[in-house]
């Protein structure tokens, strides 16, 4: 059965890279893979073309595909909207209309790049970490927030953290899942501390992992969390957390890997269904130069067909492709190193499709 793809480029250096996925999709559809492909715009582009970052007719292709391939959002000539205009909206509004709560963030360094990291190649050598993030609930989402003026006349701004047994227990059947296919070892990042939400989440991870009892379950305070990944990297296999703590600690995993650039991400719903985008951003200020690395969207393609469309054995091909690429000393500017050849956008494209 033919499966579809919605592509949504979205803005800045997110067409340049999707141009590049799309290349390596139409290669294996020429292969025989069964996919249709269709785009459509998201984010400024959305807000550029229907008046809002998620135009309906996007959300009506999405909801009938059965994967989505991502590019980036944003950019400074859309910081003036109305915050329910900005392209970060048509982002959120995805994740909750499609109800992609699992977001799954790998941070692997390969070792072609260990000199690139900020650490010691010691300290970062065979770092394999999957950070599995909440993604639909959280403080993200939580009602009610605003901004409101107090009887003084200063105002206020609030968000509310808020998450239910259900949320927390569907997380962390994922997190465990993962864990029993991988080292057996999961650590749920919270701050119990100081947090009821966080006492709640820590009380429901024990409940789950009772179903689950070869995985050794380990929890850490964020702060912690935060300083170990630091200091110790290699000390964790999974990691479960709440939507804001995974968002701040997935980005700080990826810069251990040498460069953000590098790192795919999927976000999934109950049945797999999921979208993938590299977890940079629209980059508006190498936008259009032809310099960004694509080889976190490359990557995230290898998730989409082993996640979404269990086709396992094209997805370690893309993987082993981009390997031997790096292997060739071939190197966008992020990632550049002595002795490499640095290339841009496209020539880094259709290096891994040559590959492939």
């Amino acid at each position: 059965m033919t499966k579809k793809i919605a592509i949504l480029p979205g803005d800045g250096i997110g067409i340049e890279i999707i141009a590049e996925a799309v290349k390596l999709l139409e290669h294996l559809k020429s292969n025989g893979l069964e996919i249709e492909l269709s785009e459509a715009p998201v984010g400024g582009a959305g807000y550029d073309a229907a008046g809002k970052p998620l135009p309906d007719e996007t959300l009506a292709l999405v909801k009938n595909s059965d994967a989505i391939l991502l590019g980036a959002v944003g950019g400074p000539q859309y910081e003036k909207l109305p915050r329910e205009l900005r392209p970060e909206r048509g982002l959120l509004g995805l994740r909750s209309e499609l109800e992609l709560f699992a977001n799954l963030r790998p941070a692997i360094l390969y070792p072609q790049l260990a000199a690139a990291s900020s650490l010691k190649a010691e300290v970062v050598a065979g770092l394999d970490i999957m950070i599995v993030r909440e993604l639909t609930g959280g403080i993200y989402f939580g009602e009610p927030r605003g901004i409101r003026t107090l009887e003084n006349g200063e105002r206020e701004g609030f968000n509310t953290l808020v998450y239910r047994e259900s949320e927390v227990d569907r997380i962390s059947r994922v997190a465990f899942d993962i864990a029993m296919k991988r080292g057996k070892r999961l650590c749920s990042v919270d701050k119990a501390n100081v947090l009821e939400v966080s006492e709640l989440w820590r009380e429901r991870v024990e409940f789950v992992g009772k179903d689950y009892p070869e995985v050794e379950l380990s929890h850490m305070y964020v702060d912690n969390a935060a300083m170990q990944l630091v200091k110790w990297p290699k000390q964790f296999d999974v990691m479960v957390t709440k939507n804001m703590f995974g968002d701040i600690l997935s980005d700080a995993a990826a810069m251990l890997t040498g460069s953000i650039g590098m790192l795919p991400s999927a976000s999934l719903d109950a049945n797999s269904k999921g979208m993938y985008e590299p977890i940079h951003g629209s980059a508006p200020d190498i936008a259009g130069k032809g310099i960004a690395n694509p080889l976190a969207t490359l990557l995230s393609v290898a998730m989409l067909l082993r996640y979404s469309l269990d086709h396992a054995a094209e997805a370690d091909a893309i993987d082993a492709a981009v390997g031997r690429v790096l292997d060739k000393g071939l190197r966008t500017a992020d990632i550049m190193a002595a002795g490499c050849k640095q290339v841009g956008t496209v020539a880094m494209g259709e290096a891994v499709l040559t590959e492939l």
